[in-house]
This record gives structure tokens, sequence and C-alpha cells, in this order.
């Protein structure tokens, strides 16, 4: 068999085993076992500002609610006035903060204003504590719920 040769430069030779040695550290760098886990990707890698699962529960327990504002890189949500066909003497408005990354309970608030009817003009009531709560525990139960469901696909 015949083969050619050229000759090759020094400086050619040099930036030719550069390259060689910069591409073999590339490859022993995807060697590494320290890969993300599921649940921390999906807060990392989204576009959103706040953590994903929280923010898809906290917009599927309000679907039912007009929405006023939704800013994921904020985190928050913020409902119009709603009222239940079976009471239309009363409306709610919720407000809802997500102030993490990390899918953790503390990293919720919810915030919601009442008002009733009365003489045909709207007054502000009181909203019940267990309200409240009983909407952070169906978001968090939820985001969960979305986070498992990721996890094992």
């Amino acid at each position: 068999m015949f083969q050619l040769s050229v000759p090759v430069s020094p400086a050619r030779r040099a930036a030719s085993l550069a390259l060689t040695g910069l591409a073999a550290l590339g490859l022993a760098a995807c060697a590494n076992n320290d890969r993300p886990r599921a649940d921390l990707a999906a807060s990392q890698v989204t576009t959103i500002g706040v953590n994903s699962y929280l923010w898809r529960a906290s917009l599927d327990a309000l679907s039912f609610m007009p929405l006023l504002q939704a800013d994921s890189a904020g985190g928050v949500v913020i409902t119009d006035w709603y009222a239940n066909p079976s009471n239309p003497g009363e409306r709610m408005k919720v407000t809802v903060s997500i102030l993490d990354q990390d899918l953790r309970a503390d990293a919720l608030r919810v915030a919601a204003s009442r008002q009733v009817s009365q003489g045909g003009t709207w007054v502000d009531a009181p909203v019940q504590a267990a309200t409240v709560q009983k909407l952070e525990e169906i978001i968090l139960t939820r985001a969960r719920d979305l986070r498992r469901s990721a996890i094992r696909d």
C-alpha cells in the first residue's frame, strides 16, 4: 500500500495535541456520575423563577377562578373575584405566592379576601383561617403528586 507523507509544522502539531487534550478532558468530565436528581432538575432547569411543581399545582387548584395575574418569574398568582353560583351573595379573591425553587411547605403563601353582599354593595368579611390552610394543603398535595409522577417517568 502506498502512503503519502506530508510534513507537519511544529506549531500545527502543538495545536493538534492541545485540541486532542481538550477533547479528552471534555470526555472525562462526561464520565462524572454526579447527575442531578429529577426533582432538582425540574426546579433548576425550567424557565420560571420558582418551583415548577408548586407553580403548576397553584394554577391547577385555582383553575375554577378567573385569573387576574400570573407571574411565573415572581411566583405570584392573583385571582379575580369569584362567586360560587350556589352562594352568589359571597365572593372570594385569592393570592398565591411561591417564595422558593424548592418544594417545601414554607415556600408557599396563600392569602384570601372575602366579601359579602349587603344592600347591593360588597362589604369586606373575615376569611376563616381553615379556608387558607385547606387551600395550601391542596396545592402542596398536588405539587407532591406532580413531582412523584415526574420522577417515575
